[in-house]
């Protein structure tokens, strides 16, 4: 094998590497981008449960256990 097809067998498997990483960063940033909008989710939904919570109590405050 000559000099020159070692080196376009080199180029073809690093050109494949390189396809399948790309796929790969794509398929991550997609999954990425769906898990920040679940964490944004997620924290208005805390919030509105701290509101509700604070809310709906006698002091205002968290309830503390009978043994205080």
């Amino acid at each position: 094998m000559s000099e020159i097809e070692d080196l376009q067998i080199r180029f073809s498997f690093q050109e494949d590497s390189l396809q399948e990483l790309n796929i790969t960063v794509a398929r991550q940033q997609t999954e990425l981008e769906l898990l920040r909008r679940e964490l944004l989710r997620l924290q208005e939904r805390l919030l509105e449960l701290e509101r509700n919570q604070s809310g709906g109590g006698e002091g205002g405050g968290p309830e503390l256990p009978p043994h205080y």
